[in-house]
């Protein structure tokens, strides 16, 4: 009688083990299985976000083309330079079909965007002429330099980076030279010896752009103001940006003339009044997803081409997610 309650005992103890054995599996490959449902609906949503970034950056295109065909000159007060404020993106799509926004089987979805004019910031490119330092662009960067209270000796430090990378074969893997590469962003002045807080101080006005590039004046803050027109003093750039916002400059002259007189020189080489390139910088939000993009954009003619694009991390996470070129 006792062998047989030691063997009921075991058969229940046997069967309680393989029901639990049963529940853990059975609760790992639920988890497992939402695990990937999770996975694949936030790759789906980062794909519908990329799609609707790329519609933000043909916005843009069409936008600087039927600015191209209003005139050479470029300013503030163009509709390329109004930001777009964050909405629904129902909105766009019921106002294209001339509705008004109803709809609600369309996903949380949020787009807001800018472009930025990359000429009215001192181009780090325009600091070599050649194999040779442009003395010109020099002196203006030194300006801009003293201007943020920045250390000399990085700037220094950026300019023979800069010379050597000109002069000399760049650095391989394989071990084929030892200059420093050649920066394509501003983040990678970093290689050039620039600490990041320089880098970070830079960034608004400053860009690195594919060729040597004049400084729109009619786009250009006080302060690159202050620093790309010699002599020209800071209290005195403030006023000449404010007098381009009642009424923006056709021609150097017309700058020549706000600044009072003849005595200031301005070089085509080193001003301009009118811009190629272009920073469109395009935000999605859908639902628990926040995608960043900015694309680096050039206009020749009624040609707007994208160059690169890169996709950003959000803010206040400090690296990029991905960068991708586009050709």
């Amino acid at each position: 009688m006792s062998s047989r309650r030691h063997q009921r005992g075991a058969a229940i103890l046997l069967a309680m083990l393989i029901v639990a054995l049963v529940a853990a599996l059975s609760a790992g490959a639920v988890w497992r299985q939402w695990r990937n449902i999770a996975v694949q609906s936030a790759e789906q949503q980062r794909l519908q976000a990329a799609w609707i970034l790329q519609g933000t950056t043909d916005w843009a295109r069409l936008l600087l083309r039927e600015d191209a065909r209003e005139g050479a000159v470029d300013h503030l007060g163009e509709p390329w330079a109004v930001p777009l404020a964050e909405a629904r993106l129902s909105t766009f799509l019921a106002s294209g079909q001339g509705a008004t926004d109803t709809s609600t089987d369309l996903p949380e979805a949020f787009l807001s965007g800018r472009m930025q004019d990359l000429q009215a910031r001192l181009n780090v490119t325009s600091l070599l002429d050649g194999t040779s330092l442009h003395a010109p662009t020099v002196r203006a960067f030194t300006r801009l330099w003293r201007a943020l209270a920045l250390p000399e000796a990085e700037l220094l430090a950026l300019t023979s980076q800069l010379q050597r990378s000109a002069q000399e074969p760049a650095a391989t893997p394989a071990g084929g030279g030892d200059a420093p590469l050649s920066p394509r962003s501003v983040a990678q002045l970093q290689w050039l010896g620039l600490s990041a807080a320089t880098v970070q101080r830079l960034a608004p006005y400053v860009a690195v752009l594919p060729e040597r590039t004049p400084v729109n004046l009619n786009t250009a803050p006080p302060i690159v103001l202050h620093a790309v027109i010699d002599k020209l003093a800071l209290v005195d750039a403030q006023r000449l940006a404010s007098a381009r916002s009642q009424k923006y400059f056709r021609s150097l002259s017309d700058v020549t003339q706000a600044l009072g007189g003849g005595e200031w020189v301005l070089e085509d080489a080193q001003h301009g009044v009118n811009s190629r390139y272009f920073e469109v910088v395009g935000q999605m939000r859908l639902q628990n997803l926040r995608v960043l993009e900015r694309s680096l954009v050039q206009r020749d003619g009624l040609s707007v081409r994208v160059l690169s694009s890169e996709r950003l991390a959000p803010a206040g996470t400090g690296v990029n997610q991905s960068a991708a070129s586009t050709p």
